[in-house]
């Protein structure tokens, strides 16, 4: 895999919590604006993002919901406890699940198939083979299923949270204020920023929306050399009908496509096809968007600042030349904005 560029990052430039806990509004965060067109960087905030869209322009959102994802078992006749990071839901409604011993080092404590996890509450995990594609992941089964795993997961576990995060923050703080459908492992975060009022102010302005849903997989495998090797999740999507004719009417009315998130991105492009249209669908995919892709859908990207040599940087440069987004970046990080999911955002339109 071929990394755009690299940067260095300092480790103060981490958002450690979200903005409501630094003193200001979801919708206040930073916003850098690139112009696709004539590559010129402006600095704003994000609550002034409506002077950046015309009226016709349509804004589309994952509304995957988070799952609180991270969850600590037990198993009874070694006492051996391992965290859990569930990565995706399976169609034979199985789990993929990234397993970490609490102890010692994180995957070398006798992680084995055949393994029973007790998570309290009558929640059993049957741990079964590694996946052949991503062997850090095991496939486990609950006893438990549908809505009644959903309550058991909700009571017992709690969202995914790395080490530049300062505290066990509640899951409400991963969620979008539209997120309606769970199943996403870590938050799709580029539209954590928008509050109800700006979304009916952009109404208002003549802003269309449209919602998808693709659920997302871990950001990393805590290893990387293989986060490298694996630089796109196989995630699960679905796109409506409503979705698809906005999207395809945008387009035939002139209007800009604007994805909201990687992941929107990920799922247009995979769904669209060679003559720039839209279909209904529901599938799963592992589309790696490089600079040699040419995108057919989206026109605009909404984004959180990716770290240094991140899989998602790759995906940029199907936006724009790989030394104007390392240009821009290199000036992100002198103007001091913040990374990760409750940092600071990148609009490139």
């Amino acid at each position: 895999m071929s990394i755009p560029f690299s940067f260095s990052l300092p480790p103060e430039l981490s958002a450690k919590e979200p903005p409501e806990r630094r003193g200001i509004a979801r919708d206040q965060v930073r916003l850098m604006v690139i112009n696709r067109d004539t590559y010129q960087v402006e600095h704003t905030r994000f609550d002034s993002l409506g002077k950046f869209l015309h009226p016709g322009d349509l804004l589309v959102f994952n509304t995957s919901r988070t799952l609180p994802a991270a969850l600590d078992g037990c198993e009874a006749k070694s006492e051996r406890c391992v965290e859990i990071r569930l990565a995706q839901h399976l169609p034979d409604n199985s789990w993929l699940a990234l397993l970490l011993c609490q102890k010692g080092n994180p995957f070398s404590c006798g992680l084995r198939a055949g393994m029973q996890l007790d998570f309290g509450q009558g929640l059993i995990g049957s741990v079964y083979d590694r996946d052949r594609n991503i062997p850090r992941l095991w496939k486990i089964r609950f006893s438990k299923s549908g809505t009644e795993l959903m309550d058991l997961l909700y009571r017992l576990g709690r969202p995914i949270r790395y080490e530049y995060v300062s505290a066990p923050w509640d899951l409400d703080y991963y969620q979008t204020v539209y997120a309606k459908e769970p199943g996403s492992a870590e938050m799709p975060s580029a539209g954590r920023a928008f509050t109800w009022k700006l979304l009916f102010d952009l109404k208002r302005q003549g802003v269309e929306t449209a919602y998808i849903v693709l659920h997302t997989g871990l950001s990393s495998y805590m290893d990387d050399e293989l986060d490298a090797q694996h630089p796109a999740s196989e995630e699960e999507y679905f796109v409506s009908e409503t979705a698809a004719q906005k999207i395809n009417r945008t387009h035939q009315q002139g209007g800009r496509v604007i994805a909201v998130g990687t992941t929107v991105v990920r799922t247009l492009e995979s769904v669209g096809d060679g003559a720039g249209k839209v279909d209904t669908g529901h599938g799963y995919t592992r589309l790696h968007i490089t600079s040699n892709h040419k995108l057919k859908i989206v026109d605009g990207l909404l984004t959180g600042l990716h770290e240094p040599e991140a899989s998602h940087l790759d995906l940029l440069t199907a936006f724009l030349p790989a030394e104007k987004i390392q240009s821009a970046y290199l000036e992100a990080v002198q103007q001091r904005y913040l990374w990760h999911e409750f940092g600071d955002l990148n609009l490139i339109l």
